[in-house]
């Protein structure tokens, strides 16, 4: 511990909070503000579409290839069930998908676009640009980013 005299003040220095953690040096908080900030500037390019960023991330998924499974949009997504089947549920109600039992094998449920949901795709194919231009960084580094991202996410699963 150490005395520091200014003026008529003495501040004592190195303790315990001197060594506690900061706020804005954790990454878990600077990815969760990025988060919120990130879902924050969707919401109004989703708006236009009818969509919540969840259900948005469905139909990327489904947009890429359908039909999918609800298990394999479960593991592609990171979701339960328990939080799936509502998002699935809504999107079927606006009439952007459908649930079919398959055909070969009766417990697997598999999710198809409708042609609304196929044509909402075009709607937001600007989307990502949107983003990308609203964030303030160059293809590059958006690049970078992303891919150190999918590289802490991966070794975060891997550790536990």
């Amino acid at each position: 511990m150490h005395n520091l005299i200014v003026g008529y003040r003495i501040y004592v220095t190195n303790s315990p909070r001197d060594n506690a953690p900061r706020l804005d040096k954790q990454l878990c908080f600077a990815m969760y503000s990025a988060s919120r900030a990130a879902t924050a500037a969707y919401r109004p390019l989703l708006d236009e579409l009818g969509l919540t960023y969840p259900q948005y991330l469905v139909m990327l998924v489904l947009w890429e290839d359908e039909p999918r499974s609800v298990r394999e949009l479960g593991e592609e997504l990171g979701l339960d069930s328990g939080t799936l089947s509502p998002l699935l549920k809504r999107l079927e109600s606006l009439g952007l998908v459908e649930r079919r039992r398959s055909a070969e094998d009766e417990r697997r449920v598999e999710v198809f676009l409708t042609e609304a949901g196929t044509a909402l795709s075009t709607g937001s194919a600007a989307i990502p640009q949107r983003l990308a231009d609203a964030a303030g960084l160059s293809p590059a580094e958006l690049e970078q980013l992303r891919e150190t991202l999918g590289r802490l996410t991966a070794a975060l699963h891997a550790s536990h």
